[in-house]
């Protein structure tokens, strides 16, 4: 009977000190999450592409959620985002929601400037990899 105590004060001590463990490695890993996203953000809203593309991996993965492709690699992506970029003058996107766990950041977005007055709402899943952005999720 007494070994049942000292049992679960070792897997409770293992289980504290794990968590410690991940949440110190976790910080530096959600910061440079969110650094990652926010620097293809804001160059997005300054309609600067070679900025922009800087944060994302060379096999770069886009995705409609959950799984339908929308492109791979990253010369796909900046032909895409230099034709509409050019052509939307006044876009701008807005973060109205951002949660951020490990290497995924999940952000809702509020998309102005397109075809006059036209308002959009889109959540976007990034996942990094390697201090890259490594996949896309798109829900509109």
């Amino acid at each position: 009977m007494r070994k049942l105590p000292l049992l679960t004060l070792l897997i409770s001590s293992s289980v504290s000190l794990s968590a410690q463990t991940s949440k110190s490695i976790g910080q530096p890993l959600e910061k440079t999450a969110v650094a990652l996203v926010q620097q293809q953000l804001d160059a997005y809203n300054a309609r600067n592409i070679d900025a922009f593309m800087v944060p994302f991996s060379d096999s770069l993965e886009c995705y409609t959620f959950p799984n339908e492709p929308r492109g791979k690699g990253k010369e796909s992506l900046r032909k895409g985002m230099s034709d509409f970029l050019s052509k939307v003058p006044d876009l701008h996107c807005e973060i109205t929601g951002r949660i951020v766990k490990g290497n995924m950041v999940v952000d809702k977005e509020h998309i102005t400037g397109m075809n006059g007055n036209m308002v959009m709402e889109a959540i976007v899943i990034y996942e990094i990899e390697g201090e890259k952005i490594k996949k896309v999720y798109l829900i509109q």
